[in-house]
């Protein structure tokens, strides 16, 4: 006799086979989503809709148990599945112009340049390039390098110990912030962490 079993306490469902238990796959949170949810979740991913497809997914699952960990998983299967048939997204610029361009575009007066860790379950660790204002204070996005991107950015080049993403990052972000004259900050391109120390204005100088 099969058994689903919910663990609230760690978003987690555990199906039960005959007394065993065993945490329930991508596969298995897939095939108990109904047929409609299935074709709408495909449509996402194959316009490249990743969010809009975890939170159909999650929203979808979630009275069975489904936590936004599977929802990920779950989507990222999916993603494997279509591989070739997903109207993938352009890469942002990573050119000098571009970037100079964007950031002349954000609200307020560019104070400095951040490299920022990020991740998901399809991307892995990514590093997000912004440009920090002031007047109003903010966070603009110029560019998401991710590692295919960045692979592809270094031509061959070997990054050694770094990942690519921070290699080409830190690059590029210290040329953007040499072009315009502010900091730039990288709190840990030897290591991903999302939880890392941020910029601030105390910080005087390009690190």
């Amino acid at each position: 006799m099969e058994q689903i079993i919910a663990d609230g306490s760690f978003g987690v469902e555990w199906f039960s086979t005959g007394g065993v238990i065993k945490a329930m796959t991508a596969d298995e949170w897939w095939d108990l989503l109904p047929d409609g949810i299935r074709e709408q979740v495909e449509g996402y991913v194959l316009q490249d809709a990743f969010m809009r497809a975890v939170r159909l997914v999650w929203t979808a699952g979630r009275a069975a148990g489904l936590g936004l960990t599977d929802a990920q998983r779950v989507v990222h299967e999916q993603y494997v599945r279509l591989g070739d048939r997903i109207a993938r997204t352009p890469d942002d610029p990573l050119d000098l112009d571009s970037l100079t361009a964007l950031a002349a575009g954000a609200p307020g007066r560019v104070v400095a340049v951040e490299a920022v860790w990020d991740g998901d379950t399809v991307h892995d660790w990514f590093v997000n390039l912004l440009a920090v204002t002031t007047a109003p204070d903010g966070d603009h996005r110029l560019a998401t390098v991710y590692r295919g991107r960045a692979v592809h950015h270094l031509d061959g080049e070997d990054p050694g110990t770094l990942h690519p993403s921070a290699l080409v990052a830190d690059r590029t972000g210290r040329a953007l912030a040499a072009h315009l004259g502010v900091p730039f900050h990288f709190a840990s391109p030897d290591t991903p962490d999302d939880e890392a120390p941020r910029w601030r204005p105390s910080h005087s100088r390009t690190s």
